[in-house]
């Protein structure tokens, strides 16, 4: 948790049972409509992570795009969109993943971080870490060093930063 005065918990609205019966969703968009809060929570995640030297942040569709470009902005730094596949004009790189349901496929311009450059990877939760596996697949294949990754939330009991092991994980709440 943020050393911040701010709560952020209390912004957080718990969906019980979304998308399937049993999960207790955490919707970030109560959080994200309070623009002081917002921008709070924005400024906390920027402390927590100015000490890693980066020089730009990817975030993965579409949740990680309203954490990690203001982020950027916040550090004054560039950001790298990785969506799913198909969205990217450019030519791309892709990489698959598994989910609850499936599997799915993520995708970001072949162009889009130079070798050695130091990628901060940005988004709202850190769950089971599939995506965030697969995100990091994407900047080495480039090139990039993953430095870090920030998240508004993280659901310790799903044991997601065992997916992300080497790569330094700060959260802003913790479930």
């Amino acid at each position: 948790m943020s050393n911040s005065s701010t709560n952020f918990k209390d912004y957080i609205r718990v969906i019980e049972d979304f998308p399937t019966p049993g999960i207790r969703f955490k919707d970030i968009t109560t959080l994200l409509k309070d623009g002081a809060t917002y921008k709070a929570a924005i400024v906390e995640l920027r402390k927590l992570v100015e000490h890693l030297q980066i020089d730009v942040i990817a975030g993965p569709e579409a949740r990680g795009f309203v954490i990690g470009a203001p982020l950027a902005l916040e550090l004054g730094v560039g950001f790298i969109p990785i969506r799913k596949s198909g969205k990217l004009p450019g030519e791309t790189i892709s990489a698959n993943y598994s989910l609850e349901y499936g599997t799915d496929q993520l995708a970001m311009h072949k162009d889009a971080i130079e070798p050695g450059q130091r990628v901060l990877i940005a988004d709202d939760l850190l769950a089971t870490g599939g995506t965030i596996a697969t995100v990091i697949d994407l900047i080495k294949q480039v090139g990039g060093e993953v430095v870090g990754t920030a998240f508004l939330i993280e659901l310790s009991y799903l044991d997601g930063r065992n997916k992300i092991e080497g790569v330094e994980v700060k959260s802003l709440m913790t479930y």
